[in-house]
């Protein structure tokens, strides 16, 4: 049994990704090195690529790997697109890795999609390694030198500003060979047994599907979570079909059962692959169309524009992408609840991470997508003009509360509890007595809202507090009502007309929700 790991390999278009893929792998799939005709007639990389390297076990990982019944490494390369254009599939083969390989070109250095890529990696995966290819094109050998140390600084200096461990760069050229065998030790160094999810129900990222003739429809990709063994069944979500799985293999060689990590192309009866390009097989009614979500958001710091309530943005969650409406809101409590109240936040810009609050986002889907539970989730800008040299992604979150009624505006949405500040500002008419005032200007003469205000704290500009006791008259006129006696020179000064300037201003500050409603189908306030 082999420990697999999957080795994402990014970077800037025409870095040589596939290249080094080819010198890399010692086994291909069906779907390795670009054998799409367009790939070939475009000359640049289309969609993802898979190709394996089988090794043995390294040293530091050989009694924790034999304890758990693996007797070899295998590495399953994942040959990303660097097009900016391709961004999507850039990012969802990205979310199937456990390490990334970050190939740049030595003469051309970092370059936009480099970085891009760069923050996928972050989101993604913690363990990096620096490729700087192509070292074959520096024929002098001190320029070599010198532009390979500038870039070994610069990288460095970027590096240590991510949220990735200590991450070697290891100089090669994948066209010649170039010290190879120095980057397959560095990838023994590097590796590690990951945590596997073997527990959770079964959930599997297809990202191709092919017949083959009397047998079936395979369907390639990625565990997930969970495990699959020889006529288990599973659900293909997309097309509501429940199948057996007929038979499994792992890069041509058959096996009883695959896990959380594992490469490997599953043989299901009875389904046309034209129908799923690319999608989801999972456990039973485990994966489910979702209209909208709760989650916490994290932004990506090097997004330098403003993330604003109301605006849209490209979400992908696996290997789907689609336009949801952002609503943000901020928390005392690190986790959402129902239960709690929440600010509504207009925008969270670059410079306004300095608050203590938790910032949580409410996304409506253009179209439903669909997802399962803490699946990642990247926010983008992706109508940026892809030449530009600005960052596009913008946030990352978990599907951690997944809202599936298409019915929500009606049903989940009124028990949300976020609220807007409000504040309101009258003037005092008269005095009833000591202890009432009659107050005008908090309301419209034509509104009818202000039974909806009846108990709730207000302040004069002299100080004393008190509440709305009661509505007074037709013409927004409210009565308020004070625990205790209003000092004399402060009803003196109410009783003076002689200037405005002595106006005592009353001040009510509210909450008012944005989805709760009253009978009357009238916004609350609170």
């Amino acid at each position: 049994m082999y420990l697999n790991l999957n080795i994402g390999i990014l970077g800037h278009v025409d870095s040589g990704k596939t290249t080094l893929a080819r010198t890399l792998s010692a086994i291909a799939s069906t779907a390795a090195f670009d054998k799409n005709p367009q790939s070939q007639e475009r000359g640049i990389t289309l969609d993802l690529g898979f190709s394996a390297l089988q090794v043995d076990l390294p040293d530091h990982l050989r009694e924790q790997c034999v304890a758990h019944g693996f007797e070899k490494l295998q590495y399953t390369f994942v040959d990303c697109p660097g097009h900016a254009s391709l961004i999507r599939t850039i990012i969802g083969g990205a979310q199937i890795i456990d390490m990334m390989l970050l190939v740049i070109d030595s003469e051309k250095g970092i370059q936009p999609q480099t970085a891009e890529c760069l923050l996928i990696g972050e989101l993604t995966c913690k363990k990096l390694i620096v490729v700087l290819n192509k070292i074959d094109t520096l024929v002098d050998p001190q320029q070599r030198k010198k532009t390979l140390d500038k870039l070994r600084k610069g990288i460095s200096n970027v590096l240590s500003k991510m949220a990735f461990d200590e991450s070697p760069i290891v100089a090669i050229s994948a066209g010649t060979g170039e010290n190879i065998q120095l980057l397959v030790e560095t990838l023994a160094e590097k590796s590690f047994l990951p945590r596997r999810s073997t527990d959770l129900p079964f959930m599997f990222a297809v990202d191709h599907c092919f017949a083959i003739k009397g047998q079936g429809t395979v369907c390639t990709g990625t565990v997930l979570q969970g495990k699959l063994g020889v006529n288990d069944d599973v659900e293909i979500p997309k097309l509501k079909l429940h199948r057996k799985v007929k038979s499994i293999q792992m890069f041509r060689k058959s096996c009883q059962t695959i896990r959380q990590g594992d490469r490997a192309g599953i043989c299901i009866t009875q389904f046309d692959p034209k129908t799923l390009e690319r999608g989801i097989v999972c456990a039973t009614n485990y994966a489910h169309y979702v209209h909208a979500c709760i989650t916490k958001l994290t932004r990506v710091k090097y997004f330098k524009r403003p993330i604003r309530s109301k605006a849209k943005f490209h979400v992908t969650c696996g290997y789907e992408t689609v336009l949801a409406t952002v609503l943000l809101f901020t928390g005392k409590s690190e986790t959402f609840s129902y239960d709690e109240q929440y600010e509504y936040l207009e925008e969270l810009s670059d410079t306004s991470n300095a608050t203590d609050d938790h910032v949580f986002t409410l996304l409506e889907f253009e179209k439903p997508i669909l997802a399962f539970p803490n699946a990642l989730i990247i926010g983008s800008r992706l109508d940026s003009d892809i030449h530009a040299v600005d960052c596009r992604l913008a946030f990352s979150g978990r599907l951690t509360h997944i809202i599936r009624d298409v019915k929500y505006h009606e049903t989940v949405l009124p028990g949300l509890q976020i609220f807007k500040q409000k504040t309101k500002t009258g003037t005092i008419q008269r005095v009833v007595n000591e202890r009432e005032l009659i107050a005008t200007g908090l309301f419209k003469k034509s509104g009818n809202s202000r039974q909806a205000f009846v108990g709730l704290g207000i302040s004069l500009s002299s100080g004393e507090r008190g509440i709305i006791e009661d509505t007074f008259g037709a013409s927004g006129k409210v009565k308020l009502r004070f625990a205790e006696p209003i000092a004399a020179h402060v009803l003196e000064r109410i009783g003076n007309k002689a200037s405005q300037q002595e106006d005592i201003k009353v001040e009510l500050s509210f909450k008012k929700f944005l989805f709760r409603k009253d009978d009357k189908n009238k916004k609350v306030v609170q």
